[in-house]
């Protein structure tokens, strides 16, 4: 794609990224606002925007990072309105530490990497997936095995194709 030129999102790119994003950008706003109804209005609201105001992009792989910073944005504005400072008490601390870069990045990497590691489950055979679900829930092998009637081996390999697809995924994570 060429970097001088703006690309404006057609509604089908629109939507896949609304659908990719969405519960991701939602679970992200709550860890500022910490209300699960707030911050499905907020990220919505972000949406809306977006779309009303036919944002262009220079580069379409900086939406995502335009997307978090709009949704990072929205939500400390809320926390700075009068509403919310009769509602909730943030202490000025508080939002300093929700405005620092790193408290961003780090929640933006949580999220994204828990995307993808659920995108790469879902992507699973059934039954392996059903095990990676129950190890994520901290069950110990013997008591998966005994839960899903199979063997502790069995629960073992499923584990092994899960870990391959995951370390497949994401594999461009590693520290070298």
């Amino acid at each position: 794609m060429d970097q001088n030129k703006a690309h404006e999102l057609t509604l089908k790119e629109f939507e896949n990224i609304f659908n990719r994003l969405y519960d991701s950008l939602c679970l992200f706003a709550n860890k500022y606002v910490n209300d699960l109804n707030l911050s499905e209005d907020i990220v919505q609201n972000v949406f809306i925007k977006v779309w009303e105001d036919k944002v262009f992009f220079h580069d379409k792989d900086k939406i995502v990072g335009f997307l978090y910073t709009a949704v990072k944005n929205k939500s400390l504005d809320f926390l700075r309105s009068k509403y919310a400072k009769y509602v909730k008490a943030y202490s000025l601390e508080d939002l300093e530490t929700l405005q620092t870069e790193n408290y961003f990045i780090s929640e933006a990497i949580i999220l994204e990497t828990s995307d993808i590691i659920e995108r790469t489950i879902k992507s699973l055979p059934n039954k392996c997936a059903e095990v990676m679900r129950l190890s994520i829930e901290n069950y110990a092998n013997k008591e998966i095995a005994k839960k899903m009637n199979i063997s502790v081996y069995t629960v073992k390999e499923y584990k092994k194709i899960a870990y391959q697809e995951l370390r497949k995924t994401l594999g461009y994570l590693r520290i070298k």
